[in-house]
């Protein structure tokens, strides 16, 4: 792919993003203890505003995939990608916030294995593994790299995955947090100014109008309802995201946890309609684009002059790598303090650190060869997201509860079997065409219904 027709005045301002990201990835605090508590989650003193930037910058990643759906569908991006999402942050906040941070745990598989055992916190770990997996992310920079550099995919993949994540290899959850802060500031700014551009151009409500496809000011955007329906069902991932549950670990107070949610789904329902203005308003003026992914990319191209063209890009780039360094620190943390470090006995905090640092090289290495190989971003979060989200929605959202919580029998089977069964049906099938018409990730919610159902059951029972 040929390079985008960026001036020198471009470049220079990604170059200044890389630089003050590296800057402030690398700093160090004069509060910082060297703990394995600092390094995983901040020594739990993460502030409202802090908990607030890093929360909303992490959840963006897939913006490419957002610019392709509004291009596409029109307004109801914000009835798929936005909606479903708010109200599980909302029953996140309102429900496990709270339980997250008084529970004195660092991980979520820490949580599974105090409340089920060792076997289930190893289940936990692996699973949370896969979930936090950034090559859905890592395949979006690549393309995007490919775009402003003239690349080929696999460069773009692996330099952008290097500088997305050696900072937090050395300075752990505070130099993500410190990097987000600039890259959720820069993400507002970059959809700011386009929209600004084309407003001030093209003309506001009335253009849209003019120009766009009917089914594109719709809430359906032309789909059916089940089809939307079927994304509140996905967006039950929500309630097992690892990035929600490691910044409650981390925030300093209760009331930082629950409210950094709450206030985070006002910034995310601002930005959502800021990026799906920007979409139709790619589609309006740029109607024949043969790949839609790009909509933002060549709106940006088209409209943008100099300097708030690099700004936009660097804002694009922002918001995928503040998921890629945040995923990969989640998955080096399951794969080394959560899955090596078990096999060792007594294990120090240096000794657990320097696990988690290889677990980050691994999460690079496979991360990096899944995108290649898949080249579908969408394909990776569908099958990834319709494994694990069955797997750990019951078994830990209840693990905070001494009342509702499974038995350590019922909880490892419940992750095993859902998973498993959700993994054969999705191995037998393809989008739209699965056994009985029935998607697999009910196949796996109602699994483990059942398994948590019976085990209620069994306790009231006999116990």
């Amino acid at each position: 792919m040929a390079a985008a027709h960026l001036s020198a005045l471009d470049y220079f301002i990604l170059l200044l993003y890389l630089i003050a990201l590296l800057v402030l990835g690398f700093m160090r605090s004069r509060k910082t203890t060297g703990t394995l508590e600092e390094y995983l989650v901040a020594g739990r003193r993460l502030s409202l505003p802090a908990f607030v930037a890093t929360l909303v910058a992490t959840w963006y990643g897939g913006i490419l995939g957002v610019g392709e759906f509004s291009y596409q569908y029109g307004v109801s991006n914000w009835l798929v990608f936005g909606v479903p999402y708010y109200l599980h942050a909302l029953i996140f906040a309102v429900f496990l916030a709270g339980r997250a941070r008084r529970a004195p745990v660092l991980t979520i598989p820490e949580q599974l294995e105090t409340a089920y055992g060792r076997k289930a916190g190893m289940a936990g770990a692996f699973f949370i593994a896969i979930l936090a997996t950034p090559a859905p992310y890592v395949l979006m920079l690549g393309v995007l790299c490919e775009m402003l550099f003239g690349w080929p995919l696999w460069l773009g993949v692996v330099v952008g995955t290097f500088f997305s994540i050696i900072y937090c290899f050395r300075g752990g959850l505070p130099a993500v947090v410190r990097t987000e802060i600039l890259q959720f500031i820069l993400m507002y700014l970059g959809f700011a100014l386009i929209l600004i551009f084309a407003v001030s151009r093209y003309g506001g409500w009335d253009f849209l109008q003019q120009q766009l496809p009917a089914t594109h000011l719709t809430w359906h955007g032309g789909n059916s309802p089940q089809y939307i329906l079927v994304w509140y069902f996905i967006a039950m991932s929500t309630l097992v995201d690892p990035s929600f549950y490691q910044r409650c670990f981390a925030a300093k107070t209760e009331s930082v946890a629950r409210w950094g949610i709450i206030i985070a789904i006002g910034f995310w329902i601002c930005f959502d309609l800021m990026t799906t203005a920007t979409g139709l308003y790619a589609r309006a003026i740029l109607p024949g684009l043969e790949n839609p992914a790009a909509s933002y990319p060549e709106l940006a191209l088209h409209l943008l002059p100099s300097a708030a063209r690099g700004i936009f890009f660097v804002a694009l780039l922002a918001i995928i790598m503040s998921t890629i360094d945040s995923f990969s620190f989640l998955a080096a943390i399951s794969l080394g303090k959560d899955i090596f470090a078990k096999f060792g006995q007594n294990v120090s905090e240096s000794r657990a650190t320097a696990l988690t640092q290889i677990g980050m090289i691994i999460t690079f290495v496979v991360a990096v060869l899944i995108a290649l190989w898949a080249k579908s971003i969408v394909a990776i979060w569908y099958q990834i997201g319709t494994i694990i989200t069955p797997a750990l929605l019951l078994p830990l959202a209840s693990s905070f509860s001494p009342k509702w919580k499974m038995s350590p029998a019922a909880a490892l089977l419940s992750m095993i079997l859902s998973a498993g069964v959700t993994g054969l049906w999705l191995a037998t099938g393809s989008a739209g065409n699965y056994w009985l018409n029935v998607e697999p990730v009910y196949v796996g919610l109602l699994i483990s219904m059942v398994i948590f159902i019976v085990d209620r059951f069994l306790k009231m029972r006999f116990f």
